[in-house]
């Protein structure tokens, strides 16, 4: 125990020699030479193979009440889709922290398949702009590596080989989506992102993508529908509300109409009969038609209130970040990348210098 405590307390004591690493640095100062710069020119390459990206952010906010009372707070809760108080019980299960989960949804990422994207041409060329869909773009314009190329290139000459070409399904079935479909869906997973801020509960969507116009088109067009699928869940029950009472308020006023006409034709044909039963009859028919008038107003209150119903659960919310065209790429950053190799390298180089000379011994307790 001894041995070993005073073994290692002459290791900790023993002094490095500065001068002597120094020394053995430029005794292999060729090494260097010969390293970073195949570093930078193999660094440089690959990072020039990378394509460009860009960012777009979208930020949005459900609209805040601005009244100053004790129903502000609820007010609050139904814009971030929370219910409070008495209406608790019938809280909406949509909230922001799920929008994300919403995204990642098969369904709303097939749904892009079909949003059409233009990809600009070069005027002073005569080269026009060109339309297609989401899809189509994502599976036959985008640029990639030249060893990804090579590889795909490879691989898809092998299955070939093996496999017979199978013809391509036009068609989109998200509950069975074909292998260049689901890669279509990897492939907008890893573009479009939403993210809820768990404090404020602002919805941030960002679209990254190699052409600057789509990425855009793409952030405006996520939000749209974000918004559009959020405002049909809010208002789903009170819109069936609506459409239940336009069917009753049709019907009443179906059935007032027929009261009245029954009525007006009764009387224009018994004007000169003054028999007892007559007017009896004549009385009937005026109550009923009393009593279709008097359901055919109160549907008729109870339809207007159903629209309004649907436009006070409509959320509204407000854009605090738009979508815009970014010009300025958000990478690849080639310069940082590029210097982390040539620090990599000088450090691995350095190190073989020092194992090879012997001077990571004494730093190791080695002898």
């Amino acid at each position: 125990m001894n041995e070993e405590l005073e073994k290692k307390k002459s290791v900790d004591e023993t002094p490095l020699d500065f001068e002597k690493l120094f020394k053995d640095l430029l005794k292999h100062r060729t090494l260097y030479y010969k390293v970073l710069p195949i570093t930078f020119i193999v660094s440089a390459i690959i990072m020039l193979s990378i394509p460009n990206y860009y960012k777009c952010e979208v930020m949005l906010a459900p609209e805040l009440s601005r009244s100053t009372n004790s129903s502000s707070l609820l007010s609050l809760a139904y814009s971030f889709g929370v219910r409070m108080g008495s209406g608790a019980s019938s809280g909406e299960a949509l909230f922001p922290t799920l929008y994300p989960d919403l995204m990642n949804n098969v369904d709303f990422k097939v749904s892009l398949f079909q949003v059409p994207v233009t990809i600009e041409g070069n005027k002073k060329e005569g080269i026009p702009d060109r339309t297609m869909s989401y899809y189509n773009y994502l599976k036959d314009e985008q640029k990639g590596t030249w060893w990804n190329a090579a590889i795909n290139g490879t691989l898809k000459w092998l299955y070939s080989l093996i496999w017979e070409a199978q013809p391509q399904d036009s068609t989109v079935n998200p509950f069975r989506l074909t292998k260049v479909q689901a890669n279509i869906v990897k492939a907008i997973d890893k573009r479009v992102v939403c993210d809820v801020d768990q404090n404020t509960l602002v919805i941030t969507i960002t679209v990254t993508d190699q052409n600057p116009l789509i990425c855009a088109t793409m952030a405006d067009t996520v939000k749209t529908r974000l918004q559009n699928f959020i405002t049909d869940y809010r208002t789903s029950k009170a819109r069936v509300d609506l459409e239940y009472n336009k069917k009753l308020y049709q019907e009443s006023k179906a059935r007032y109409d027929k009261a009245r006409q029954k009525y007006a034709e009764f009387v224009d044909g018994n004007q000169d009969l003054i028999l007892q039963t007559v007017r009896q009859r004549q009385t009937d028919l005026e109550n009923e038609m009393q009593l279709q008038y008097n359901t055919y107003t109160t549907v008729a209150a109870q339809l207007q209130a159903a629209e309004a119903r649907v436009q006070e659960e409509r959320p509204a919310f407000t854009t605090l970040q738009s979508a815009t065209v970014p010009l300025k790429r958000s990478g690849p950053a080639r310069t940082k990348w590029c210097l982390i190799y040539l620090f990599l390298a000088f450090l691995a180089t350095t190190t073989y210098i020092f194992y090879k000379e012997d001077d990571l011994k004494p730093l190791l307790g080695l002898s």
